[in-house]
């Protein structure tokens, strides 16, 4: 018999324990749901479905209450903990699972799940495979039956039991007797192991001639155990025995398995955030090539214009040569706006055997007035990059409804990815075509044949559309509508105008900078070498350590990750810089080595030669709180502090006859604080415009304002700012350098001067609990899976992460609120000045220096008034030749 057709028979509530036990730490979906019972249980079923492809089979589970043997043995499992509280929501899942598999599930009120098992193992005239890893059911095995534990890979036939313990499987309920089960409360003879045991059963023959002839036992000891336990012993076989009485259908034919509901396993392993099994589900049958069209006529593509003219919603999706859209050329625009229809327009492929293709400017003279009209909602993935390409083309996409990556990151901000091949997957089953098989290693999309391209362009489209379709009621069911249409999708016109402007850099400057580097760089080496007594491999961790630890007799404080040596991470040169003045130096040296690969070397190729200018990419979609980032590269890592800093920020200046101009938003983070708690002290303090820092130390020293000091100052910025991130009484003496107990009465001193903010912490991290996540003012979410885990550190990350992701988030949005409206103003009131850089709470201008005061003020009063909080927000004002000025 193939053993596909054999009946599986699975442990279920067996292996529900082990996948639990099994996966280290606290897993979680989203929405704070335990999940790692779920996901080690639906992983071990998979395998099974996977690797036998089976026809038959069972989950069998135990039924809740008691059994007989809980009449036969009162202490039977009696020693059993309870089912950990973060299991039992899990239970229904587990099931819901098996069910939509197709999986029969067997479950009988007064049975066991192995009585069960055995019943059916038993009296089926069938070949039978138990999936389990419980050795109970080895008293079953038989030339019908089989045991397989898949979570470790063995099998267990008549012979592989006899190797294993030299007796027939029969032969082991008499063995088990002797040994009892710990885990089941069973008590069989104290002191007799599982090889003491089975020798007497090859010796005896079974339990009960043992017993009768017990003084034949050759060791005392032993007999005298067997004498006083007898009894235990007998019951314990009796409570091993699985019983073969079960009420449950014999007929083969009810454990054929039926096809999977994949809709519903889809919805669940959504739910779940199961992404690894989502992409092993069959694709849906939801998106068909046979209405995808080439537009190669004019006519076409008047005709197609004119369709698109009457849709609801328009689908833009480009091909081109580069991932930068400022390098890129457009190769051919795909469109979606009547699925499953979508269509191709190549203007730009360089395949000799194409059919003619229209020009750019035939379809530019078409397509701009259909894209530059705002009544024509558009839609797109990632839109920001089509957008800039079409501004560089002279097209004002100007109808902009929505982007289905911003979509998804506003859903759920804290997933790795956004991009269409992961949603295509994750919201309709759907495998996209990949563009490396499609275009090759290092290959260009304009080599891409005709019919090939307008496959994989039109599918882009058309799963845009369709994800649009599922997106947006989720949007507004979670409450996201406004953010995604108010914040969000104006941000992407502010955006796409900042990195199309982008920040022009002093080239000859950095080249100096970049020698001067260099030669501070040769006099760091020559110091560390003579400190040294030779000459070696600064960047080698294993030589430095060989210099401080073995030559220079500095202590060890920390091994290395692997463990194969000790660190001489920043951590460690730091403290050992106390002691020899050569880590010292080589904390400087890599400072130094670091900024100058990283910037000074680095910035000067980054600049685009038409322009000569440096454009980031600020993304809208990667940090889990709402705040923007930036890279290719990332200006919002250029250093603020220290004297190499400032010369870095130098490079950074405006055109002739410009001046740079920067707009702080000052302390925002500490005046959503005060916002949401509501603290009288707080908020009094900000309304008549104190200085907070000072105001803090006047209240943790208490001391009036003349006498605090710029130490007591310092220490109350730290815990101003410590407190918005959570940070502990180990963080703030980590960070003030002082002992845990007096940190820990710093942060309890200013919870009594300012008890509202200790009120908001605790609020919030309640209000996580109960609702799984926490949003900001505006709305958006941010899901905390951790907030109830049992694992401390986790639950402790979750909780700080609740308290600081409302006042965070809340800042980035009103940031982005500011830059959407002086974007507007810029326009509407033809404001002298370009938006260039936007780093966290500070946005840069460019603008001509006649004006600078004028749009400074003006700039100044759009920031302040863009909301209404419980207190005043202010804005610092700075102009200069370079970044560097400007404080």
């Amino acid at each position: 018999m193939n053993r596909n057709d054999y009946l599986y028979l699975i442990d279920a509530s067996s292996y529900v324990f082990r996948a639990y036990f099994a996966i280290t730490g606290h897993l979680s979906n989203r929405r704070g749901l335990p999940t790692k019972a779920i996901y080690g249980f639906t992983n071990m079923v998979w395998k099974v479905l996977r690797e036998r492809r089976p026809t038959y089979m069972a989950l069998v589970f135990d039924a809740p209450g008691p059994t007989f043997r809980h009449e036969m043995y009162e202490a039977y499992k009696a020693n059993r903990p309870e089912m950990p509280a973060d299991l039992i929501p899990q239970l229904p899942y587990i099931k819901e699972i098996g069910q939509a598999l197709g999986i029969p599930i067997l479950e009988i009120e007064g049975y066991e799940a192995d009585d069960i098992i055995a019943t059916l193992a038993r009296r089926i005239d069938h070949q039978v495979v138990i999936i389990s890893g419980d050795k109970d059911f080895l008293q079953l095995v038989s030339d019908r039956v089989i045991i397989w534990d898949p979570m470790k890979n063995i099998i267990y036939d008549r012979k592989a039991v006899e190797r294993r313990f030299g007796l027939p499987p029969e032969k082991l309920l008499d063995v088990m007797a002797l040994t009892g089960d710990s885990s089941d409360n069973i008590p069989g003879v104290p002191g007799i192991g599982e090889k003491t045991a089975i020798k007497l059963i090859r010796e005896f023959g079974s339990l009960e001639a043992l017993l009768e002839r017990v003084e034949e036992v050759s060791r005392p000891r032993l007999r005298e155990l067997l004498k006083a336990h007898a009894e235990a012993a007998r019951i314990s076989k009796e409570l091993i025995r699985l019983k073969d009485n079960a009420p449950v259908s014999l007929d083969l034919s009810h454990y054929r398995l039926r096809e999977p509901d994949w809709p519903r396993l889809r919805e669940l392993f959504r739910e779940l955030d199961f992404t690894r099994l989502l992409r092993e589900l069959p694709p849906e049958k939801t998106i068909s090539y046979d209405d995808y069209h080439l537009v190669t006529s004019e006519e076409e593509l008047k005709d197609l214009v004119a369709q698109a003219r009457g849709a609801a919603l328009l689908v833009v999706d480009l091909e081109a040569t580069d991932k930068d859209p400022l390098r890129a050329e457009i190769v051919g625009v795909a469109l979606c706006f009547s699925p499953p229809k979508a269509y191709y327009i190549p203007v730009g492929h360089k395949v000799l055997t194409s059919p003619d293709q229209l020009s750019f400017e035939t379809v530019k003279r078409h397509l701009a007035p259909l894209i530059e009209d705002e009544r024509v909602p558009v839609v797109g993935q990632n839109i920001k990059y089509d957008l800039i390409l079409l501004r560089r083309q002279g097209i004002e996409l100007r109808g902009l409804a929505g982007d289905t990556m911003v979509a998804s990151y506003l859903l759920d901000p804290t997933r790795r990815a956004h991009n269409l091949d992961d949603l295509a997957q994750e919201y309709l089953g759907h495998k996209m075509i990949s563009y490396r098989e499609l275009v090759g290693k290092g290959g260009s999309f304009a080599d891409v044949g005709l019919e090939e391209a307008k496959i994989y362009a039109c599918e882009d489209a058309h799963v845009t559309y369709l994800l649009h379709e599922k997106m947006w009621p989720l949007l507004k069911e979670h409450s996201l509508w406004p953010l995604f249409m108010e914040v969000e999708i104006p941000l992407i016109y502010v955006l796409a105008e900042m990195e199309i402007v982008g920040v022009k850099i002093d080239l000859v400057y950095l080249r100096e900078l970049s020698r001067e580097f260099e030669r501070r760089l040769l006099e760091l080496e020559e110091r560390i070498y003579a400190l040294a007594g030779e000459a070696f491999n600064i960047n080698s961790t294993r030589r430095l350590g060989s210099i401080l630890f073995d030559k220079l007799g500095l202590p060890r404080l920390k091994k290395t990750r692997k463990k194969t040596g000790y660190s001489t991470d920043v951590e460690v040169l730091e403290e050992l810089a106390a002691l020899h003045e050569l880590p010292r130096l080589v904390l400087e040296y890599r400072t130094l080595a670091k900024l100058k690969s990283t910037y000074v070397d680095a910035l000067p190729r980054m600049v685009n030669p038409l322009d000569g200018r440096l454009h980031t990419s600020f993304n809208q979609t990667v940090t889990a709180t709402g705040r923007l980032s930036s890279s290719e590269p990332n200006l919002q890592n250029i250093p603020v502090r220290g004297e190499e800093g400032t010369k870095i920020r130098r490079a950074f200046v405006p055109e002739e006859g410009h001046l740079l101009l920067s707009a702080d938003y000052s302390q925002i983070d500490l005046r959503v604080l005060a916002h949401y708690s509501q603290d009288q002290t707080l908020v009094e303090a900000f309304a008549r415009g104190e200085d907070i820092h000072a105001r803090t130390a006047m209240e943790i020293f208490g001391v009036p304002r003349e006498m605090v000091t710029s130490e007591m100052r310092r220490v109350a910025k730290t815990i101003n700012f410590g407190i918005v991130y959570g940070m502990s009484p180990y963080g703030l003496a980590k960070e003030l350098k002082i002992g845990r107990r007096e940190a820990a009465a710093f942060i309890e001193r200013y919870f009594e001067r300012y008890p509202g903010v200790r009120d908001y912490m605790q609020q919030i991290v309640a209000e996580a609990r109960e609702k799984g996540y926490v949003a900001t003012i505006f709305g958006r979410k941010r899901y905390l899976p951790d907030i109830n885990s049992p694992n401390r550190a986790a639950r402790e990350f979750a909780e700080r992460t609740a308290i600081n992701t409302p006042i965070q988030g809340s800042a980035a949005d009103i940031i982005k609120l500011a830059m959407i409206e002086i974007h507007r103003s810029i326009k509407k009131e033809e404001m002298p000045a370009k938006m260039i850089l936007q780093v966290h709470d500070e946005l840069l201008f460019e603008i001509p220096e006649p004006q600078v005061e004028d749009v400074a003020r003006r700039i100044v009063e759009l920031m302040e008034t863009v909301v209404t909080l419980r207190v005043p927000l202010k804005v610092n004002v700075s102009w200069g030749k370079s970044w560097a000025e400007l404080k």
